[in-house]
C-alpha cells in the first residue's frame, strides 16, 4: 500500500508510517513510504517541503503513480515521523485554487481561456488568451472572483475514468488518460488537476490581481490569494499611511500631492539646469584664461561627465581650442576641439586606448573614452597630451 495523503486527507501535516522500501543511489537515498504527504512538484504547483525522521527532504518526486523522497541520509528505524511545513502548502493549496477560480471566471466574463500556469515564491501568473485585460475588466473579474470566494462554495475533488470525461463540463481536456483526477468548484468549474485544493472558497480568503502584461497576443495576469493577499495589503497599508502623515493628507489625497511635488521638482529642475549653464559659462570663461598654446587639459572631480561636455561644447565655440578633459568620479576621458586643429581625436584616442585596458573612439572632432581604474584613466591622460604638444 501507498498512500497519498496530500489527497485523501489534505489537512495532515505530521504523521508516522513506514519505510516500505529505498535504495541507496550514489550520494542520496531514494525512500518509498507507506503513507505520506508529501506532494511531488507537478501541474504548475512546486512540491511540499520537511523532515523524514529529523532529515531533510532534498527532493520529492513522483513515478509511477509511486511518491520517491530522496534524502542525503537513511533513517535508522523503519518506522519514522515525518513532517511537511504547513504554511507552504496552505500557501499553495490557496493560490492553486484561487487559479482555476480565476481561470474559469475569466472564461465566464471575456471568453478567455488560460494557456499557462506559474506559482511562483511572491505571485503566480496564469496567460489568458485575450489581447488586453482593461482597469474596468479587471475590477470585474476581482469582482465576481471575490463573490464566489464569499459564497463559500464547495469543492471536491475526485477520479475518473477516460470514459467518464464525455459526462464532464471540463474546462480544459487532460492530457493524462488514467488516474484523472477531477477538482470542482460548485457550479462554477470542472477541472482535472493533481494539485493541492481547498475544500471551499472561503477558504482561498481573497483574491486580488497585483497587475498584467501583454505576452504576444496573450495577457499574463499576476495575483495573489490568502495570506499573501493579507500580506500584500499589510504592507501597502503601511506604506499608504507613512506617506500619508509625511504629506499631511489622506490617502485620497495622495495623489495630488505627489502630483504637485513632481510639478516642484520639474520646476526646480529647469531652474537648476538654468543655473548650472550660466555657472559652466563663467567656468569656460576662466578656463580659457588660462588656456597655453591653444591646449587645455584639466582633471574634474566636482562635475558630471555630461557637464564636462556641455563645458567643452562652450569652450569650443568660443575658442580655437582643444581640450582634454577627465572625469575622475566616473574614470572617462574627453577630448574636444572645433575643427581647427589637425588632431584626429577619434584615430588618436582608438590608437592608444587599448593600452589602458580602456574602451572609446570618436570623430574627428570629439573623441571620449573609459577606464576600469583611476590609475589607467590617469595615465592615459598624461600620455595624450604629450602627442597635443
Amino acid at each position: 500500500m501507498h498512500e497519498k495523503l496530500y489527497y485523501t486527507q489534505p489537512d495532515v501535516f505530521e504523521w508516522q508510517t513506514k519505510i516500505i522500501s529505498y535504495e541507496k543511489k550514489e550520494d542520496h537515498y531514494d525512500v518509498i513510504l507507506e503513507e505520506t504527504a508529501f506532494y511531488p512538484e507537478g501541474g504548475g504547483q512546486p512540491s511540499d517541503t520537511g523532515m523524514i525522521a529529523d532529515i531533510t527532504v532534498e527532493e520529492i518526486i513522483k513515478q509511477d503513480d509511486v511518491v520517491h523522497h530522496i534524502l542525503s541520509s537513511l533513517p535508522s528505524t523503519e518506522k519514522v515521523s515525518c513532517q511537511i511545513d504547513g504554511r507552504r502548502r496552505i500557501d499553495h493549496t490557496q493560490q492553486h485554487t484561487g487559479q482555476h477560480l480565476l481561470s474559469a471566471v475569466c472564461i465566464e466574463l471575456f471568453d478567455a481561456p488560460t494557456v499557462s500556469f506559474h506559482l511562483g515564491i511572491e505571485t503566480v501568473t496564469i496567460d489568458i488568451q485575450i489581447a488586453e485585460l482593461t482597469t474596468d475588466m479587471i475590477k470585474e473579474i476581482e469582482q465576481l472572483a471575490n463573490e464566489y470566494i464569499y459564497q463559500n462554495r464547495k469543492i471536491k475533488t475526485y477520479f475518473v475514468t477516460e470514459a467518464e470525461l464525455d459526462s464532464l463540463p471540463l474546462r480544459k481536456l487532460p492530457k493524462v488518460r488514467d488516474n484523472i483526477r477531477i477538482v470542482e468548484i460548485d457550479g462554477i468549474d470542472v477541472s482535472a488537476c493533481a494539485g493541492t485544493h481547498v475544500s471551499q472558497t472561503a477558504e482561498i480568503g481573497a483574491l486580488k490581481i497585483v497587475k498584467t502584461e501583454k505576452q504576444k497576443n496573450n495577457t499574463r495576469v499576476y495575483f495573489i490569494c490568502g495570506f499573501r493577499a493579507l500580506t500584500d495589503y499589510q504592507e501597502s497599508h503601511n506604506t499608504v499611511a507613512d506617506l500619508s502623515a509625511k504629506f499631511s493628507t489622506n490617502r485620497t489625497g495622495l495623489a495630488a500631492r505627489v502630483e504637485k511635488l513632481l510639478q516642484d521638482q520639474k520646476k526646480l529642475e529647469k531652474e537648476n539646469a538654468t543655473l548650472k549653464e550660466e555657472l559652466l559659462t563663467y567656468q569656460a570663461e576662466k578656463m580659457l584664461a588660462r588656456a597655453e598654446n591653444g591646449l587645455l587639459v584639466h582633471s574634474f572631480n566636482d562635475l558630471t561627465f555630461k557637464e564636462i561636455q556641455m563645458l567643452s561644447i562652450q569652450m569650443v565655440k568660443k575658442a580655437d581650442i582643444v581640450a582634454l578633459f577627465a572625469a575622475e568620479t566616473v574614470n572617462k576621458v574627453l577630448l574636444a576641439h572645433n575643427g581647427f586643429s589637425e588632431v584626429n581625436s577619434g584615430l588618436l584616442f582608438k590608437e592608444y586606448v587599448g593600452q589602458f585596458n580602456g574602451r572609446g573612439g570618436g570623430s574627428n572632432k570629439s573623441a571620449q573614452a573609459g577606464f576600469s581604474s583611476k590609475e589607467d584613466c590617469r595615465r592615459f591622460v598624461e600620455l595624450i597630451s604629450t602627442k597635443l604638444v
